[in-house]
């Protein structure tokens, strides 16, 4: 790690360099990269810098006293000079074409935006992004955000409540995408707005689980490794990638919550029951892919191609 400076109350931005001064990996806006603490524990953070700029990588970290206590460990312990391992840029949230662009951006929820808007303004697309949190004080990047004063709507909580989900969403048509980084209220709501409008398109970011019925079946079911001829046994309560692990076979996978996508895996048969909080509704009704480290089988037995 080359620099970490504070941006805001709590939030600290982190610029990550090659030790050995090689260059990085492009990237796209609303990539984001894995970083392993050192207990193994795996968190993902978006890249919010230049994807042009490869001598080094840009991440903010919010300090959440209440959260898993990786935030605290980068807070507290890392400081210009530590090593930290990291994995490759992976984009779930990539911006995709269309003819006006509408923007929520709640907390740390803004890092994903900041390359995105860039890349908008280097279009000259039509945009916009409204940008709350719960003070102005903990609202990062802001001095950068100035640069777009006609575009940018910073709406803190304490001075002018919650963001105006419905508002924005009144403003889409059918050439419209809608994008949705923050807490989960944040999603819910624009979720909610967005079923009722029924137009354009909605892209939600989430690097917390999506909140999951407690009494869901856990069943157990079978699958079936389309490379080898293998079936696999998958007990009730047991996670398919647990089960893939205990029967030796090596799949990649990180966060093992349903949100980082690196465990993907296409499905040649069967019905998932999709618990992930990555894919959209239309690519779960396609039942192309499922997320192995938390998804299901609705059927008995599942196809996959491995």
């Amino acid at each position: 790690m080359d620099e970490a400076t504070l941006a805001a109350e709590d939030v600290l931005v982190i610029a990550l360099t090659d030790p050995r001064g090689e260059a990085l990996e492009r990237w796209e806006p609303g990539a984001h990269i894995d970083i392993r603490l050192p207990d193994g524990e795996i968190r993902q953070y978006s890249l919010c810098g230049d994807p042009d700029d490869l001598g080094s990588w840009r991440i903010a970290v919010l300090r959440e006293e209440n959260g898993r206590g990786g935030s605290r460990y980068i807070h507290e312990r890392v400081v210009a000079g530590t090593e930290i391992a990291v994995g490759q840029p992976r984009n779930n949230f990539p911006l995709v074409d269309g003819a006006s662009y509408r923007l929520l951006a709640g907390g740390i929820g803004l890092t994903p935006f900041l390359p995105m808007i860039r890349e908008l303004a280097r279009r000259g697309a039509d945009w916009r992004l409204y940008y709350g949190g719960r003070a102005r004080a903990r609202m990062a990047f802001l001095p950068e955000l100035a640069d777009h004063p006609d575009r940018v709507h910073i709406l803190p909580e304490d001075t002018h409540g919650l963001l105006p989900v419905a508002q924005v969403v009144d403003e889409l048509d059918t050439e419209s995408r809608l994008y949705c980084c923050g807490p989960e209220g944040l999603l819910d709501a624009a979720e909610k707005a967005f079923a009722a409008r029924g137009v354009g398109s909605l892209h939600l970011e989430r690097f917390r689980p999506r909140p999951q019925d407690e009494d869901a079946e856990q069943r157990a079911f079978e699958v079936l490794l389309a490379g080898s001829g293998r079936l696999v046994k998958v007990r009730a309560g047991q996670s398919l990638l647990d089960a893939l692990d205990r029967a030796g076979l090596d799949v990649p996978s990180s966060c093992r919550e349903g949100t980082c996508a690196s465990c993907e895996t296409p499905v040649l048969a069967g019905e998932v029951d999709h618990r992930d909080s990555v894919l959209t509704d239309d690519e779960r009704a396609s039942n192309a892919t499922m997320m192995i480290c938390v998804s299901r089988a609705r059927s008995e037995r599942l196809t996959l191609d491995l």
